[in-house]
C-alpha cells in the first residue's frame, strides 16, 4: 500500500468557496498575448525589433546538473483506526478488506515524498510532514541505490525537516540560493517524485512572494505556477541558475490535482532553520507570550491608529516576558528594535528571530500614547519537539515510546484544557511493551505511578525510577480522549508479531 506525501489545508477561500488544498499540485503555463501598441498610447515594454525572436528557456543543462541531488523519500507509517476513517488514510483512498476491525494496529502503509542532498556527507532537506509520523526513512539516490535515513530534527512550524544518510561516499549536492532576490514573473524549475514517477521536472514562473496562507505564523511562501502534485513534497525549487531558491510544500486546489497555485518554502527560511536544527537537534526561537490580533476599521478607529497601525495584543499570558515588561492587553505593538510592524504576522516574525536572552525594545500605543518598553527574549516553548528527545532514548529501546512536550497546540488538537500538564506520546515502537500494552500516539502520560509529571524529562527521569524499583515494570497514568486510566508495562514482554 502506497501513498503520496498527505495534503496539508491553508484556510483560504476563493471567491467564498473553501477550497482543499493538497501538498503540491500546479499548473501548466499558458501563452501570454502580445498587443500591439496605437499611435497615441506609448507601449509599456520596448517593441522588439524585427526578424529578433526570443525563444523560451532550455532547461536541459541545468535539470542534467541538478537531477543527481534530487532523492526519493519512502517511509512506514503504522496505519491507526483514527487514520482509516472514511475509507481513506493520509488522504489517500485506502480499502479495508476485511482486516478493518481484527487489526488495523498492525498495518503499516508506504509514504513517498521527495528531497534534495545539502551537503556531500549526506545532509537531505525535506518536508516536516513527508517524515512526521514514520517509524522508518529511507532514501532512494538518482542511481537507484536505496539507503536507510535518521531524521535529525524537524521543525513543524515551518513544515522543515532534516535527514542524514551514509553513502560511504561523498554525494553530489545543490546549494541553497537567495530567496530574498525571487522575483514575480522570473523562471523557475520544480523537481521531485510525484505520485512516485522519481524525477519528474517542471518548469513555470514565479507567480508571488511572501504569501500567507494561514498555515502557520511564520508563512513567507514563494508562490508559482510549476506544475506540482502528491509526491512532490520536499522537492526543490531552481532558478536558472541552478540555486535553490525554495521547497515544494503546498497547493491550493479544489480537486487535490493541478490548478496552478503551488507554494514553496523559501530558502534563506530553508537556511536557517536547517542549520539550528544541524547543530543543536532543533529549533530555537524568540518568545514574549501574547497573543494578538489585527486591527479593524472601528477597532483602529477607536484606538487612534490606522488599520495597518500594528499588532493589537488580545492576551498577555501572566507567566510570559511581555507579562514582566509591563504589556498588557489592548496595546499596540507597531515596532520591535525599529522593525516596524503593522500585523500579527509580522510581530510573531520579528520577535521569533530574536535569540532567548536578548533584550527587545517594544515600540507600543497605549490609550493612544506611545510608548517604549524593554522585554528581556524568552525561548518559545515546545520548540525541543523537533527533535527526538535525547534523554529519552534510551528509555524508549526499553518502553517504546517517544514523547514531545504539552504545547498549546497539542493541548487544542487533544482538547485538553489550558492548565493540563505532562508528556504527550509522539511515537509508539512497533513490537514494543508500549505498543503491546496498548499505548497509543496521541495519549499524554500525566503521571508515572503516583507520582505527576509535567514534562517528558520528568516522564523520562519517573519512568527510569519505577523501571529500577518495580522489577522491569511501570504504571503510567494517561490521559486519552480527555479520560484518565492506568496502563501497565512490563518491559520484558516484547510482542512477537
Amino acid at each position: 500500500m502506497t501513498a503520496s506525501s498527505a495534503p496539508r489545508t491553508p484556510r483560504m477561500t476563493w471567491r467564498n468557496t473553501a477550497l482543499a488544498a493538497a501538498l503540491l499540485a500546479g499548473t501548466t503555463l499558458g501563452g501570454l498575448a502580445v498587443h500591439a501598441a496605437n499611435d497615441t498610447v506609448a507601449p509599456v515594454n520596448p517593441p522588439v525589433t524585427a526578424g529578433v525572436q526570443r525563444a523560451l528557456p532550455d532547461f536541459s543543462d541545468l535539470v542534467s546538473r541538478v537531477k543527481p541531488a534530487v532523492v526519493s523519500i519512502t517511509t512506514k507509517v503504522k496505519a491507526s483506526p483514527a487514520s482509516m476513517e472514511g475509507g481513506r488514510m493520509n488522504g489517500m483512498p485506502f480499502p479495508f478488506g476485511g482486516e478493518q476491525q481484527e487489526a488495523p494496529r498492525k498495518r503499516m502503509m508506504e509514504g513517498r515524498g521527495s528531497g534534495f542532498i545539502v551537503s556531500a556527507d549526506g545532509m537531505i532537506i525535506t518536508n516536516n510532514h513527508v517524515v512526521k509520523d514514520a517509524t522508518s526513512v529511507s532514501v532512494t539516490l538518482d542511481d537507484g541505490k536505496e539507503l536507510a535515513a535518521t531524521v535529525v530534527g524537524r521543525d513543524p512550524r515551518t513544515d522543515i525537516a532534516v535527514l542524514r544518510v551514509n553513502a560511504g561516499k561523498k554525494l553530489p549536492y545543490i546549494a541553497l540560493g537567495n530567496s530574498r532576490d525571487v522575483k514575480p514573473g522570473e523562471w523557475v524549475v520544480a523537481m521531485g517524485n510525484p505520485f512516485g514517477l522519481g524525477g519528474t521536472v517542471t518548469a513555470g514562473i514565479v507567480s508571488a512572494v511572501g504569501r500567507d496562507i494561514g498555515s502557520g505564523p511564520y508563512d513567507q511562501f514563494i508562490q508559482i505556477d510549476a506544475p506540482i502534485n502528491q509526491g512532490n513534497s520536499g522537492g526543490p525549487l531552481f532558478t536558472q541558475d541552478g540555486k535553490v531558491i525554495g521547497m515544494n510544500t503546498a497547493i491550493l486546489s479544489p480537486s487535490g490535482g493541478s490548478v496552478g497555485i503551488g507554494f514553496a518554502v523559501p530558502s534563506d527560511m530553508i537556511r536557517t532553520i536547517s542549520a539550528q536544527i544541524e547543530k543543536n537537534g532543533h529549533v530555537t526561537r524568540g518568545y514574549v507570550g501574547v497573543e494578538s490580533q489585527g486591527l479593524n476599521a472601528t477597532t483602529a478607529k477607536a484606538l487612534g491608529v490606522s488599520e495597518d497601525g500594528g499588532a493589537l495584543l488580545a492576551g498577555v499570558r501572566s507567566d510570559g516576558p511581555a507579562a514582566k515588561a509591563g504589556l498588557k492587553p489592548g496595546d499596540v505593538v507597531q515596532a520591535v528594535n525599529g522593525q516596524a510592524v503593522k500585523s500579527p504576522r509580522d510581530l510573531a516574525l520579528n520577535i521569533a528571530n530574536l535569540a532567548p536572552g536578548d533584550d527587545a525594545t517594544l515600540k507600543v500605543l497605549r490609550d493612544g500614547k506611545p510608548q517604549e518598553l524593554k522585554v528581556k527574549i524568552g525561548e518559545m516553548p515546545g520548540e525541543k519537539t523537533a527533535k527526538a528527545d535525547a534523554a529519552s532514548a534510551g528509555d524508549r529501546q526499553q518502553v517504546g515510546v517517544q514523547l514531545a512536550p504539552l504545547t498549546p497546540e497539542a493541548r487544542a488538537q487533544l482538547e485538553l484544557p489550558e492548565d493540563a500538564k505532562g508528556a504527550v506520546i509522539a511515537q509508539v515502537k512497533p513490537g514494543s511493551p508500549a505498543e503491546a500494552a496498548g499505548l497509543q500516539s496521541g495519549d499524554v502520560i500525566v503521571g508515572v505511578g503516583t507520582k505527576a509529571v509535567e514534562s517528558p524529562a520528568e516522564a523520562v527521569k519517573a519512568i527510569r525510577a519505577a523501571l529500577g524499583e518495580k522489577d522491569h515494570a511501570v504504571a503510567l497514568r494517561i490521559l486519552r480522549n480527555g479520560e484518565p486510566a492506568f496502563v501497565g508495562i512490563n518491559i520484558d514482554q516484547q510482542d512477537a508479531g
